[in-house]
């Protein structure tokens, strides 16, 4: 059992194929067509002389070697610009990553394989399918070719409706920072790199949202999407980079775009907000007026101003309150005759 998990693990490594300089490769191959093109028309010379054996000998050697090797040997020549990669494989085979860049001469029998650079699916009715939860900012597979990028590229989490801890409709969006790391898990663990990380952001998006409620009311220690975005978002980014790591890929980052609450009850929410607000608002009035109620009759009291006995207090205090705590500017009415 051991011996089967190292055999499937040697795959996992990145190995460098046998490469030689492209550009001699190129001139040696090139030369190698004009000079046996030059025996083929030497051999098509020599049969019209009459010399028909030694003639088709040339002809076959010379079209064999000009019009079928040398074309070959072309297909072995690859060119990598930075950040690109190429992973290659021999009749099935794994044969090696091409990762630095450069002019290369490989087996030309060896094909490089990229299964993010496959053409979209068709669905029934002819159209091509659409990722409806992702959109791509970068170079996945470059010029569309078989070439693997190895640059940060940007998953752009369309907006997605997911229930809280509280079971409140929010609609929340994420933006992904990844590159691919280890090309060979990249290809051989998985189908498409690109869409097993989209399902991925999609899941763990999911599954942290219900772990917090949009925003608190009560305990300001407790967490929230709200209040406590980045730690909600380093999380994030730990749980996709677990679900990741098999097919290769490194997240780099992970942010929190957008949050909001569904519109269904977004009105209610923002007439409960409006509520905790004014509620949060009079109280602290409540306890300036009455703070200033306390002053005004220590200070009365204290300088013997006048002397008031408990009726007195509490008219006082009552006016005093109204005063403080109303909403708009008091009306004062002057009493011209005595309080008896």
């Amino acid at each position: 059992m051991t011996n089967n998990i190292n055999e499937k693990q040697k795959h996992y490594e990145e190995i460098s194929p046998k490469t030689g300089n492209g550009m001699v490769a190129l001139i040696l191959n090139t030369l190698m067509i004009l000079a046996f093109t030059g025996v083929f028309i030497w051999g098509i010379l020599i049969v019209n002389q009459g010399k028909i054996g030694i003639g088709i000998t040339l002809i076959v050697v010379g079209s064999i070697v000009a019009f079928v090797i040398g074309p070959i040997l072309y297909g072995g020549l690859k060119v990598l610009k930075p950040n690109e990669a190429l992973v290659l494989t021999l009749f099935g085979k794994y044969y090696g990553t091409l990762k630095e860049e450069g002019f290369f001469f490989v087996n030309p029998f060896a094909t490089a394989v990229n299964p993010a650079a496959k053409p979209a699916a068709v669905t029934e009715n002819g159209s091509q399918a659409m990722n409806n939860l992702s959109q791509w900012t970068g170079t996945v597979s470059v010029g569309g070719s078989k070439k693997i990028s190895l640059k940060t590229i940007t998953l752009n989490n369309e907006k997605q409706k997911i229930n809280d801890q509280l079971g409140n409709p929010i609609i929340i969006g994420i933006v992904v920072i990844w590159k691919v790391v280890n090309t060979t898990k990249a290809v051989f663990n998985v189908d498409n790199y690109v869409e097993y990380l989209s399902t991925q952001c999609d899941s763990a998006l999911r599954n942290i949202v219900r772990l917090y409620p949009y925003d608190v009311t009560g305990d300001d220690n407790e967490k929230s999407l709200r209040g406590s975005s980045q730690e909600v978002a380093e999380k994030l980014k730990v749980e996709i980079q677990e679900k990741v790591e098999i097919a290769g890929l490194e997240i780099v980052e992970a942010r929190i775009t957008h949050l909001s609450y569904a519109p269904e009850i977004a009105a209610v929410m923002l007439q409960r907000q409006q509520a905790s607000a004014i509620i949060d608002a009079r109280q602290m009035i409540v306890e300036g007026a009455v703070g200033m109620v306390e002053m005004a009759l220590a200070k009365l009291n204290e300088n013997e101003i006048v002397q008031l006995d408990e009726e007195r207090k509490a008219a006082m205090v009552s006016n005093l309150l109204v005063v403080l705590c109303g909403n708009k500017d008091a009306q004062p009415i002057v009493n011209s005759g005595s309080l008896y």
